[in-house]
């Protein structure tokens, strides 16, 4: 059997620097089995540049970035099989349909025959709240929302133990980001997934996330919901001070009494 690892992602001493810009110095972080993660930060502190590094699109001057016990390096093989990616514009192939979008993956990494390929398609296109009408359309043909759930679906085709999302909610008006927001609780509880996302809606970070994971000074202070709002540092305190985010947290507690 493969080792069971506590974290599912670890990263140390990682540095990131552009020229003579710095955006990562030493950062470090341990993400937890099975756990939501949000990552949060103020523009240039390199959300979308630590994605990239641990997914190996990125190669970092420094540090260890190792993922379910791989160690990640740039441009090189690693558990690719292992983790989904829904990344921020959806990135869908607009010249194949829906199905033919979720189907790509399993016909790439794996020898399934055609109608095996086929139907775990459709099963994950009804797994995202997505039917069979959908699943035949092509990407410009659908809605912000049912772009989203088809890019979750391919992200999930290949039945993945960490699933990355990047801006999820990112375009959805208040209902469909809510309702997708519902979708990745579900999806989290009945898959077995470790998910981290990156994310700015401070009612996904409340309502789903269980750790959240704010980039500041170059480096990342992780901690609770409850307790990240406690953390001094001013734009933690300004970010989180913000009513609306005042409100998501406040949203997120009463709904928690109710369940």
């Amino acid at each position: 059997m493969p080792e069971q690892h506590e974290h599912v992602i670890t990263i140390r001493g990682l540095v990131n620097r552009f020229g003579s810009q710095v955006v990562h110095d030493n950062l470090e972080l341990d993400v937890r089995r099975d756990e939501i993660l949000g990552i949060v930060g103020g523009s240039g502190t390199g959300k979308s540049v630590l994605l990239r590094s641990i997914l190996g699109l990125h190669g970092p001057n420094e540090g260890e970035i190792k993922v379910l016990g791989h160690e990640i390096k740039y441009h090189q093989p690693g558990p690719h099989k292992q983790w989904g990616v829904l990344f921020q514009g959806g990135a869908l192939l607009s010249g194949l349909t829906v199905q033919e979008n979720v189907e790509l993956p399993i016909a790439l990494h794996s020898d399934l025959s055609v109608e095996t390929r086929r139907e775990l398609a459709v099963l994950k296109i009804f797994m995202v709240g997505l039917d069979l009408t959908a699943a035949a359309k092509y990407p410009n043909e659908l809605s912000g929302g049912m772009q989203k759930r088809a890019s979750l679906a391919r992200a999930l085709s290949l039945e993945p133990k960490v699933l990355f999302l990047d801006e999820p909610t990112a375009g959805l008006d208040p209902i469909s980001a809510s309702q997708f927001d519902e979708l990745v609780s579900y999806l989290h509880a009945n898959l077995d997934l470790t998910i981290v996302m990156i994310t700015h809606d401070v009612d996904t970070l409340f309502g789903v996330c269980d750790r959240v994971a704010v980039l500041v000074n170059k480096g990342i202070v992780v901690d609770t919901r409850d307790e990240i709002v406690k953390n001094p540092d001013p734009w933690i305190q300004e970010y989180f001070g913000d009513p609306r985010a005042v409100r998501a947290r406040k949203a997120a507690k009463t709904n928690k009494v109710k369940t």
